[in-house]
This record gives structure tokens, C-alpha cells and sequence, in this order.
């Protein structure tokens, strides 16, 4: 269905996906974001999405708005198909999803891979204290999950760990995005 390759950006709360995605975005212009749809409001910020209520969301999803969508954390989650513009001159496109949804999403993208990104404990507890959308228990059940296996029969997956700094891991994934299309 798609020709430009999609890159799935996983990994625990906390472990840093929106900032890669926003410094890979900003370091290439031609590596681009699929903006979700999820029901919070845009104001609550951590990401660039669209925010809907539930009854927009499920609208949006009744009439086919969305190639994927699923619920987590108490919220609905939808990517809507990359426009033709959003795929005109992209070198590749990033989404931010779930892990219990890629196998979903190596059925809809094509060509696709996964980014996972992992971090060590203390820096995800020290992440998500900082951010300030979740309370302790929230945190706690965020941090329980952060060791979550990604799904079997996943082709092409890179790892990546974004313990330190921001530029390390914007370097080691244009690394591998350079070594894949030499």
C-alpha cells in the first residue's frame, strides 16, 4: 500500500520516542511524522497529535478514518493513511505506536521496520517524574511495562538505547537508516 518506508517508533513511557522523532524530523527534512489522532486534549502537549473527544474519535474511525487504531493507557489511538503530500519526497516516514500493534502495522505499511528505543530503569523513572502527565500510581504502572517483549514475527527491527544524550541516538539511528539505503 505504501512506498515510502515506515518506520514504527517504540518503547517504553518515558524512554524518549516524540524527541527522537522531533530531532530526526529536524536533522532531515526529508524524514517525516504521521501525526495520530488520540482523545486527550491538544493542550496536555508531550507530542504533535490531534486531540478528539471519544465521540469524534470513534466517528473518525466508523467512517475509516484510520489504518490502525487501539487503546491504551485509558485513551484511543489512530493513525490516519499518510497523504500523498506527506509522502512527496520523504525519505522515510515515523509513527509513534504501540507495541501490540505492529504486527497490524507490518500488514499496512509497506516497506516497514521498527525503532525500538529502550533506556535504562533510573532514566525512565527520572523521564516520566519530569513530565508531569501521569501521577506516581500512573507512573509506577508505566514503568512495570517498561520491560514488555516486542511481538514475535516482526521483520526488521533496530535497537537503539536513548539513555543518554539526545544527539547520541539521533546519530546512531541516521547511522543505521544510512547503512540500510547505501
Amino acid at each position: 500500500m505504501m512506498q515510502v518506508p515506515v518506520i514504527a517508533v517504540v518503547g517504553p513511557s518515558g524512554v524518549g520516542k516524540d524527541s527522537v522523532m522531533t530531532a530526526l524530523a529536524a536533522r532531515d527534512p526529508r524524514i517525516r511524522l504521521i501525526r495520530r489522532v488520540i482523545t486527550r486534549p491538544e493542550e496536555a502537549g508531550g507530542e504533535l497529535f490531534t486531540g478528539a473527544t471519544q465521540q469524534e474519535f470513534d466517528a473518525m474511525r466508523a467512517a475509516g478514518g484510520f489504518v490502525l487504531s487501539w487503546q491504551a493507557h485509558g485513551l484511543s489511538y489512530g493513525v490516519p493513511m499518510p497523504s500523498a503530500e506527506e509522502q512527496a519526497g520523504a525519505r522515510v516516514l515515523l509513527v509513534n505506536l504501540s507495541r501490540g500493534v505492529l504486527l497490524r502495522a507490518q500488514e499496512v505499511f509497506h516497506p516497514f521496520a521498527v525503532l525500538s528505543l529502550t533506556a535504562r530503569p533510573e532514566v525512565l523513572a527520572a523521564r516520566l517524574a519530569a513530565r508531569g502527565r501521569e501521577d506516581v500510581a500512573d507512573q509506577a504502572r508505566r514503568l512495570g511495562r517498561a520491560d514488555m517483549a516486542l511481538p514475535a514475527g516482526l521483520r526488521r527491527v533496530i535497537t537503539i538505547d536513548n539513555s543518554g544524550p539526545l544527539d547520541d541516538t539521533i546519530e546512531a539511528v541516521l547511522a543505521h537508516l544510512q547503512r540500510e539505503s547505501a
